[in-house]
């Protein structure tokens, strides 16, 4: 059995319902999380969620290639910053609401060393009413990916992670990463638009859990930029997704891409929270 730091311990498949309340007392800000439980289950013995819990107060935090807190006060950070330490020596990211994040980063920074990055201001922004029924009118072009596109979608999303976060999304061998954007195509959860045998227009629903769906990987191809398709396509996105999905649909953007909150603001979203991110 795992040694346990004062009230933290590693959850398994016995906490998985507690787990999912926790995460569903903000399901927009922690669907990430909810949904990595939903896909793993929590099986095995040292599984990626430490649970916190001291009286009629519980928190989470996903420790693995991301770091994500839920729900965790100051206090619960302390102890679960120490469990994180243990288990990891370092990770690609921490992101989360921006008061548990930027907490549990002044914790772990001297373990951690100097970050590559810190977006302390991302805007959470969030739509449920079908664009169409605000009079927002979509980009009939954009659709699901079908299985056989899996060639084409894959040097987008390439792209997307490069451009977003400054180095390729694997290193060596791609076999994984493909099998990754496989399977978002296979759910459904990709949506494209094609031209002339190339994707222009691309996103992924990443996390989809209690009734949020969360949109990642946003993409326009360069030479498409600047000509008005993203916000129809966004629009598109939130009205497939509210209909055959999730009735939320949720994303996260930087402050500081004016042109990204440009457009999901005319597609209809809205601020909803602040999340931050450190990239190590």
């Amino acid at each position: 059995m795992l040694r346990t730091l004062g009230q933290v311990r590693a959850y398994g498949l016995q906490d998985v319902q507690h787990a999912l309340d926790v995460c569903a007392q903000d399901p927009v800000s922690n669907v990430f999380v909810a949904a990595r439980i939903l896909e793993s289950g929590l099986l095995g013995t040292r599984g990626p969620l430490f649970g916190y819990a001291s009286g009629e107060e519980h928190a989470l935090c996903w420790c693995a290639a991301n770091v994500v807190p839920v729900e965790a006060s100051p206090k619960a950070l302390a102890a679960l910053s120490a469990k994180v330490v243990r288990r990891r020596a370092t990770a690609s990211s921490i992101f989360g609401p921006a008061d548990q994040v930027l907490d549990l980063w002044g914790r772990l920074e001297r373990h951690w060393g100097v970050p590559r990055e810190i977006r302390e201001n991302q805007l959470v922004l969030t739509m449920q009413v079908p664009p169409s029924l605000l009079g927002l009118t979509g980009d009939a072009q954009v659709r699901p990916a079908r299985p056989e596109e899996l060639d084409l979608v894959v040097p987008a999303a390439e792209a997307m992670f490069t451009e977003e976060i400054g180095y390729p999304p694997y290193q060596g061998s791609g076999a994984a990463y493909r099998r990754a954007v496989q399977g978002l195509i296979e759910q459904g959860r990709t949506l494209v638009r094609v031209e002339d045998g190339q994707v222009v227009f691309k996103a992924d629903l990443g996390s989809v859990a209690l009734g949020v769906a969360q949109v990642q990987g946003v993409w326009v191809h360069p030479r498409y930029r600047g000509q008005g398709l993203a916000a129809p396509a966004m629009v598109s996105v939130v009205e497939h997704t509210i209909a055959q999905v999730a009735p939320v649909v949720s994303l996260y953007v930087n402050d500081f891409n004016a042109a990204a909150v440009a457009t999901y603001r005319r597609a209809g979203f809205v601020q909803t929270g602040t999340f931050a991110t450190v990239l190590l």
